[in-house]
């Protein structure tokens, strides 16, 4: 079997540039929709949705590997590392630690250039006991020569089906040498397209003994943020590869066996890409609706009894809400409660559910049944 690394003309990767104008441009278009939406949100709305999105990515890219992270825990990381509150969240592990450190790396400092130190400290972040489960491998450093062939294989001991082949340890500094040149230089190409190259290009040559999906996920990730042009990530690429994980790793593999063409991997690249940015507009649905919700309730501002409430209602709340409920989230007298109730009521923000009495309870109006 002869690998696409072992094509005369690696790494000059090709591609139809025709063929990728209509995928491209739709990609593009969803994308400024996408951010423009995220623009129009307050301060602290676009860190929640940035929040959700970087936790999604984190968790998500190791999920691909077969890694579980703890989602809360990699929340209270990256809320911490970003400057959020992270009252009730629980104390992160070493490992979250290490994603979180190596995804915001990428992400916020996405105009520095990528080198093979930087890369060295993803990988050191990303292992921060030198093992891969049972196993001491070469952490912050290239895959030597000793470690044998990198394959990537499935199936029962006996019976494997080799996948890949990566290219022998002793062609790392010039493979990597290249395609650290490669990613760093300006170029003509759309930074879109860049990322799914560059992920293609990083997982091709599978520098490292371990982590090498996460970290190529993370280089995409990268060129995302520059082609966003923004510190702020509001979609999660690899969620869309965890969704279509089988189809990524046959499209990967394909690529891999075949010529320096990559148009079909760049297809589906653009294709999984424009399917993720959707999603990422139905998941931030709720951070969305909060945001209308509010800039409609603060044409006549309410109290903080009830901003609390309200906040509370769009967030965790469990159940209807009743005025004893009411009284206990705000702290106030169940007269008191009933007041702010019945104003919110005349405001449309609340509604009241079927039923009366002793189980009268409330429910938030919809975006379009809140008035001024």
């Amino acid at each position: 079997m002869t690998y696409i690394h072992e094509l005369p003309g690696w790494p000059e990767l090709t591609w139809n540039a025709d063929a990728l104008v209509g995928p491209l441009a739709e990609v593009r278009h969803k994308q400024g929709r996408h951010l423009g939406k995220m623009e129009t949100l307050g301060f602290e709305l676009r860190q929640e949705a940035g929040l959700t999105a970087l936790t999604e990515e984190v968790v998500k890219s190791s999920a691909i590997e077969g890694e579980h992270l703890n989602p809360e825990e990699v929340r209270s990381s990256i809320a911490r590392r970003i400057g959020l509150d992270v009252a009730g969240l629980p104390r992160p592990s070493r490992e979250v630690e290490g994603v979180v450190e190596m995804m915001l790396d990428a992400t916020k400092n996405f105009g520095d250039p990528l080198t093979d130190e930087r890369l060295f400290g993803w990988h050191a972040a990303l292992f921060p006991t030198g093992r891969s489960g049972m196993q001491r491998i070469t952490v912050g450093a290239w895959r030597t020569e000793d470690a044998g062939s990198m394959q990537v294989v499935s199936g029962p001991i006996g019976r494997e089906r080799v996948h890949f082949e990566a290219p022998e340890a002793s062609r790392l500094d010039a493979e990597t040498a290249s395609f650290l040149g490669w990613f760093n230089q300006t170029s003509e190409v759309d930074p879109v397209l860049k990322a799914g190259i560059a992920h293609f290009w990083f997982v091709t040559i599978h520098p490292f003994a371990d982590g090498n999906g996460r970290i190529a996920r993370a280089v995409a990730d990268m060129a995302l943020s520059r082609a966003d042009d923004t510190k702020d990530r509001f979609y999660s690429m690899s969620s869309g590869i965890e969704a279509e994980r089988r189809e990524y790793y046959r499209e990967l593999e394909s690529a891999q066996r075949s010529e320096l063409d990559i148009t079909r991997w760049l297809i589906w690249f653009l294709a999984c890409l424009d399917r993720t940015i959707e999603d990422a507009g139905r998941t931030l649905g709720s951070v969305l609706r909060k945001a209308e919700l509010w800039q409609r309730i603060n044409r006549r501002p309410v109290n903080e009894r009830q901003r609390k409430v309200i906040n509370r209602m769009l967030d965790d709340f469990e159940g209807p809400l009743s005025t004893s409920k009411y009284a206990k989230l705000a702290k106030c007298s169940t007269d008191t409660a009933l007041r702010d109730v019945r104003e919110l009521l005349e405001r449309g923000t609340l509604i009241k559910n079927a039923g009366g009495g002793r189980s009268t309870s409330y429910r938030l109006g919809g975006t379009e049944e809140v008035n001024g």
